[in-house]
């Protein structure tokens, strides 16, 4: 593999854990903005990256597998989009099974609970960090938007799991998660899977992606602004634009 995109996702990555660990330092960011405008902003941006993103990754992972699998394959033009659709189901599950556990124990922290959650979110990080040298285009333009997008998605799991999980998180949790990211990356460097199976971890990846942006990200009505939201998402798409 080239050493230039090796030092390059290598220094993504790196950018994916930092939002682990300094994550809470972007409070101090959202103060001088105001929280709702802060959250907004970053809502608009995560709306872009579903809709001009993660959604032609996935037909660009769907056309990738038929062409990457050995043989024809029954029902193999909608295996991509089943495996989104498991990406999206599981973590659903998982904030379903916070949601349930928090009710029963009125709110207060459950230690079973809290390695559901950062046992799912560690094996999102890998992923993340696994297909940031294997799932990507060459070019550098896709790994600067990729690394760029997910680390602000880094961040808002980094929020949503400190503000519920407090000390343990902030003890522990965040740095499992960032090692995972990193895990991911050195993984992909030792480890070359089949080609036909990257676009089933990308379509599992993308199906999870757009399930936590949009519980995580996306402001409520009580919450959201309008015009930060707006901004967030028409800067955004303007980013993408060099991907065509």
């Amino acid at each position: 593999m080239e050493a230039a995109k090796l030092l390059e996702t290598g220094l993504a990555a790196l950018l994916l854990a930092a939002a682990f660990l300094v994550g809470e330092r972007t409070r101090i960011l959202g103060r001088l903005l105001g929280p709702r405008s802060f959250t907004s902003f970053g809502g608009g941006m995560a709306a872009a990256y579903v809709f001009l993103h993660v959604m032609p990754e996935l037909h660009g992972a769907r056309h990738a597998f038929t062409e990457a699998a050995a043989r024809a394959l029954p029902y193999e033009g909608k295996a991509i989009y089943y495996l989104a659709l498991a990406g999206f189901l599981s973590f659903y599950g998982i904030r379903h099974f916070h949601t349930r556990q928090s009710s029963a124990r009125e709110g207060k922290p459950d230690r079973l609970d809290f390695q559901v959650q950062i046992g799912g979110f560690a094996a999102y990080a890998w992923l993340m960090g696994y297909l940031l040298l294997r799932g990507l285009e060459a070019h550098h333009a896709a790994i600067e938007l990729y690394a760029v997008a997910m680390s602000f998605h880094c961040l808002a799991i980094n929020r949503e799991l400190s503000n519920e999980y407090g000390n343990d998180y902030r003890g522990s949790g965040r740095f499992v998660l960032a090692g995972m990211a990193l895990a991911g990356w050195a993984s992909a460097a030792l480890l070359d899977l089949p080609a036909s199976l990257i676009p089933l971890l990308l379509a599992f990846l993308s199906g999870a992606v757009i399930m936590n942006s949009l519980i995580l990200e996306l402001p409520t009505e009580k919450d959201g602004r309008f015009w930060p939201f707006l901004s967030g998402g028409l800067l955004y798409g303007l980013i993408l634009l060099p991907l065509g």
